[in-house]
């Protein structure tokens, strides 16, 4: 770079006379020299060469178009959601009377393979997926075992419930810029053996973290923004404010989906009721009038169970359907904004905690380097502290890099949240669908049954006003 500013340039063409001065600051570059026009005003006769190397170590280079910021990430919501869609059942195996562990079926429509996977296995995978991947947003696993304060859910709604859960963390996983091609994804997603687990420890212990396997992971600050800790912290702040939002959108949709069960079971209960009011066959006694029609309607209301059942039934799809469509699409994208949340602080006090460490420990070791220089001791001891100086020295380098590319890599995910932020539409487009689709199934039952009554009933009998 430092020769390019020093090279004359036209529209990004180089003169002759240009081109053989970019070639004689690199060979001074070479000799060790800071490239600079002052250095070839002593280089009167002639200029000095480069070391190209052979003629045929260059048949590899090839041009190279011009590249992208890396710190940009070009997404759509529809090309995030188009890397794949994972489908993750339950396959229960029973020993006996009682549940002894559970499998789940793993389906990958991206690699076109299904896979069986046990809860320990999902575990490593999140253990090993986080060493790999430190700085991006990693979704939390569900609880491996049911909390006993939540005596309210069942087993089988627990199971449920962490299955659901399941799915979400692999979908947001398989469909992550930097993760759906990664051998460590790939194994959990397509290896059929009984020994994923040690398949994916092997697989981190040949690519190990992201920092020492990308390319550009050292130069990140080069292209990090000189406002990044603003950009920052005004971005956490937005992210917060949004998840906050959308936890109260989950918890008013899980209501209306419960509501929508219970409808299902009131409207049961009281087609039931109904019936038993229509099955009681004993007499009427000599008291009732003799006009009584109640003998008549009795009978008639065995009929109607039938219909409040099929309406009972339109209830318990509606309420499925908000919670699939509707309160799976929240939760899936609430898992997104606590990842993000849990990336955030892991920065905070993970790598930068950590460099700060290392500079007091660094300034500790330099005020007893000053000390004994002041006060002499033996030379194989200022030798060894030395040594642990230079050791110092260069683990607070590392970990200046590594500060640097966990801001990079904070950039990046930030624009991940926001891409994944027009799943907003698609949620209020299921919502209003499933709405519509419920209201339209139990008017058609409720519209058939009013000509029934109308016929059962005569005259003011319960259809018009007391």
């Amino acid at each position: 770079m430092k020769i390019v500013k020093h090279v004359d340039s036209v529209d990004g063409f180089l003169s002759k006379l240009s081109f053989y001065k970019a070639l004689a600051l690199i060979a001074l570059a070479q000799q060790g020299k800071t490239p600079s026009p002052k250095l070839l005003e002593n280089c009167i006769l002639e200029l000095p060469k480069p070391h190209l190397g052979e003629p045929k170590d260059l048949s590899s280079l090839r041009m190279q178009p011009v590249q992208e910021n890396v710190l940009t990430l070009s997404l759509t919501l529809d090309k995030i959601l188009a890397r794949d869609t994972v489908q993750v059942e339950l396959i229960p195996e029973k020993k006996g009377l009682f549940l002894k562990h559970v499998e789940y079926q793993v389906t990958s429509q991206h690699y076109k393979i299904s896979v069986y996977r046990r809860y320990t296995d999902f575990d490593v995978f999140h253990e090993v997926l986080l060493q790999r991947f430190a700085y991006r947003v990693v979704p939390a696993l569900p609880p491996k075992r049911m909390l006993k304060v939540l005596t309210n859910v069942s087993e089988r709604e627990f199971i449920e419930g962490r299955r659901r859960a399941l799915c979400r963390f692999l979908n947001l996983v398989a469909r992550h810029p930097f993760f759906s091609e990664d051998e460590l994804v790939k194994t959990f997603l397509t290896f059929s053996g009984s020994d994923v687990q040690i398949k994916l420890r092997d697989s981190y212990k040949r690519t190990r973290d992201e920092f020492m396997t990308n390319r550009i992971a050292t130069q990140s600050k080069e292209y990090l923004p000189s406002d990044i800790q603003a950009q920052f912290s005004t971005s956490r702040e937005m992210i917060r404010n949004i998840h906050n939002s959308f936890q109260k959108l989950r918890d008013r949709a899980e209501k209306m989906a419960e509501r929508s069960k219970e409808n299902a079971t009131d409207l049961l209960m009281f087609g039931r009721e109904l019936s038993t009011l229509g099955s009681d066959s004993s007499s009427l006694p000599s008291m009732a009038s003799s006009q009584s029609t109640w003998g008549t309607l009795r009978q008639a209301l065995k009929s109607l169970s039938v219909e409040f059942a099929v309406l009972s039934d339109k209830a318990a799809q509606q309420g499925r359907r908000e919670e699939d469509d509707v309160v799976e699409k929240l939760n899936l994208f609430l898992d997104l904004l606590q990842s993000y949340r849990d990336l955030c602080e892991r920065h905070e006090k993970g790598v930068l905690h950590e460099h700060q460490r290392a500079l007091h420990k660094y300034g500790v070791m330099k005020r007893q380097m000053m000390s004994a220089t002041v006060q002499p001791k033996e030379q194989a001891s200022v030798e060894q502290l030395e040594s642990r100086i230079i050791q110092q020295e260069n683990a607070i380098q590392t970990m200046e890099l590594r500060n640097y590319f966990s801001l990079f890599c904070l950039h990046q995910e930030t624009q991940l949240i926001f891409a994944y932020l027009p799943i907003t539409s698609h949620i209020l487009g299921s919502f209003v669908n499933s709405q519509v689709q419920g209201h339209r199934e139990m008017g058609e039952v409720w519209n058939e049954l009013q000509p029934k009554l109308s016929c059962l009933f005569a005259e003011n009998n319960g259809l018009k006003s007391i």
